[in-house]
């Protein structure tokens, strides 16, 4: 058992890993900026400014757990929470004696044309030569990001695909199973001082393969939309130009530019050899799988995702 301090612990990710650590058998504090609950853990009322002041007070931990991500990506979110935050979190870990920090980061660093993955590499590097034992998890799309259509479908819309549906593919991971393989970060020494990507059971499936099994789970006849893949680049570019004499439309401009780069972009382990996604060399982990986890929603035995800021996905 170890004392494990867990930021970002009420986000979807940090909520499972709040129960996966616990149920590992360790000795769990989260790091909350408001009173909240969370089954067999303690809290510790702290926020990104009180971290950076005095750390984690008198605690005294032996890992730190972060599950801490902007909400939006735009810059100015990414800069001070993918970095800055995490880099005061950081130094309150070294401070409350912890010998290793798991970081929950995302697979997409591998191809980084946008602010918030130049500034979570940013402290992925910090940490690398920061001394501790570390564990960098890059997991693959989350159900919550591929979930979103569910309602368009059933009230008879079609599917937006970009392109013909098959230019990206991902291997989706389970909030439940992302977050025992992080817990298991602590205590597998395989997982230590390396960048892990990791995605759920395969096979890889393309936003095609995610509408058909939509449509045949409601018994409807596939009917799909397609938008040209330049679409949102476009509206990204004339955003970009307009910002300059409008600067709050920066934000929107590189919204549109994270748009566009899920719809182009694969979540799959990028081979350096080929400059390809690769389905292949991409590991996996669980026993969830997107397709079940559709089949709970409109069974009524799971609630649909609450996306929040990553709707524009």
């Amino acid at each position: 058992m170890s004392r494990v301090a867990l930021i970002g612990a009420t986000g979807t990710i940090g909520r499972a890993a709040a129960d996966a650590l616990v149920q590992a058998g360790h000795d769990v504090t989260c790091i909350v900026r408001s009173p909240a609950t969370f089954p067999g853990a303690l809290t510790h009322i702290a926020d990104s400014a009180s971290i950076a002041r005095e750390g984690f007070g008198e605690l005294r931990f032996d890992a730190v757990v972060s599950c801490m991500a902007s909400r939006t990506g735009v810059a100015s979110d990414a800069w001070a929470i993918d970095h800055k935050a995490q880099s005061h979190a950081l130094a309150a870990a070294r401070k409350a004696g912890a010998e290793h920090f798991v970081l929950l980061s995302a697979i997409c660093v591998q191809r980084p044309r946008l602010a918030f993955q130049q500034a979570k590499l940013a402290f992925e590097s910090e940490l690398a030569a920061s001394g501790l034992r570390y564990s960098i998890v890059r997991p693959t799309a989350f159900f919550k990001s591929l979930s979103g259509q569910l309602g368009r479908v059933r009230q008879g819309k079609p599917f937006l695909i970009f392109g013909d549906g098959t230019l990206t593919a991902c291997k989706p991971i389970s909030n439940r199973d992302l977050a025992a393989y992080i817990a298991a970060c602590l205590t597998d020494p395989k997982r230590w001082n390396t960048v892990l990507p990791i995605g759920g059971p395969g096979p890889a499936i393309s936003p095609r393969d995610q509408g058909e099994a939509l449509f045949a789970m409601l018994g409807m006849e596939p009917r799909f939309r397609s938008v040209p893949p330049g679409f949102l680049g476009g509206i990204a570019g004339a955003l970009g130009v307009a910002a300059k004499l409008i600067p709050p439309l920066a934000a929107k401009a590189e919204l549109a530019r994270i748009g566009h780069y899920y719809a182009t972009e694969s979540m799959l382990v990028l081979d350096p050899a080929t400059g390809r996604y690769d389905a292949d060399l991409t590991p996996e982990t669980g026993t969830d799988t997107l397709f079940e986890h559709y089949r709970a929603i409109i069974a009524g035995k799971a609630a649909a995702d609450a996306r929040g800021d990553h709707a524009v996905f």
